[in-house]
């Protein structure tokens, strides 16, 4: 398994401190990877459409909403979603 070192923000280090019953390796790992699942999915949709540009970052400005406000949840306790 490949290693990667990231910078965070020090409010983002409180959070995934209060998050102590949870590999945050892991839960990293798991937002990485559906993020690149989601933007593959955008891409493969792009590529066979004639949105513009600026269409498609509206649709990339989409998804970034629904990731924080899934975050929110989750930071919040709710795991249902």
């Amino acid at each position: 398994m490949e290693e990667l070192c990231i910078k965070l923000p020090e409010e983002i280090v409180k959070e995934l401190k209060l998050l102590s019953d949870v590999d945050r390796s892991v839960f990293i790992a798991s937002l990485i990877k559906n993020r690149i699942e989601k933007m593959a999915r955008l891409k493969k949709i792009i590529s066979k459409s004639k949105l513009s540009e600026e269409k498609a970052n509206e649709i990339a400005d989409k998804i970034n909403e629904s990731l924080a406000k899934k975050y929110k949840e989750i930071k919040n306790g709710n795991f249902d979603s």
